[in-house]
């Protein structure tokens, strides 16, 4: 997700203060991963034709499931820098193939998108795919880039709007910084997830990496860049966004 490193225990400590069997088959790939992170990688975890596809683009039309969840999301949606198959959104998928085999998952999330991006991109998935339900991951580059909050904000309201344009429901999954960034900005991102989803009604995952970035052993939880949380954090980021899916279902 993020390309401007910070510290782990920066954000434990912004967290404190601020609070806070599905077959081999069933997980056919669109496009193949480049390795690090899936880079516009797009895959359904239902059974479609393979085809080449640019980065950020979709499952070409009659290939996505009648019932599909859309992720959009950043680089903690894509797997950066872990196993393909490993990832929060490929472990939802495992976990709807025995739960509600009758939903698949089209994951849409690309290394370093921002929410400028993912709005520009949003409405031709959209048309195409006619998601049930859309989980929309995507923040943490904006403020890591230190970006306008007022356009962060406007890009993930376009975003949800133009989801409910469609009848399709929302997760807004929200994230956190270190309090480096000044304490005022640090708090306003923090609950400029929760205003949101209140003002549009949408399912609100309030922190993505709760018990993983503010957990006593985080700098064990990540990737040598005190970014990306390893594989064996992804578990434990499922657990925060399930809840939030399976009311939305």
């Amino acid at each position: 997700m993020w390309r401007r490193h910070f510290n782990v225990l920066a954000l434990g400590a912004g967290v404190t203060g601020l609070l806070g069997l599905r077959t081999a088959a069933a997980d056919q790939k669109v496009i193949s991963s480049s390795g690090q992170g899936m880079e516009g990688e797009v895959w359904s975890s239902g059974a479609t034709r393979r085809s080449k596809m640019q980065p950020g683009a979709v499952p070409p039309p009659g290939s996505a499931p009648a019932a599909a969840i859309l992720v959009v999301g950043d680089s903690l949606s894509a797997e950066y820098g872990i196993g393909r198959g490993k990832g929060w959104v490929n472990l939802l998928a495992m976990k709807l193939g025995s739960e509600r085999p009758d939903v698949r998952v089209i994951n849409a999330s690309i290394s370093g998108d921002t929410t400028a991006g993912g709005r520009s991109r949003l409405p031709a998935a959209l048309a195409q795919i006619r998601p049930v339900l859309v989980v929309i991951e995507l923040g943490g580059n904006d403020a890591l880039r230190g970006l306008d909050l007022n356009a962060t904000q406007q890009n993930l309201e376009a975003m949800i709007e133009a989801c409910h344009a469609v009848s399709a429901r929302v997760v807004l999954v929200g994230m956190q910084v270190p309090p480096n960034y000044g304490p005022d900005y640090s708090a306003k991102f923090a609950v400029m997830f929760a205003n949101l989803a209140q003002k549009h009604r949408t399912g609100l995952v309030p922190f993505l990496l709760k018990g993983v970035a503010d957990s006593p052993q985080a700098a064990e939880l990540f990737q040598p860049d005190r970014i990306h949380p390893r594989e064996e954090a992804h578990p434990r980021m499922l657990a925060n966004v399930w809840p939030e899916i399976k009311k939305q279902l």
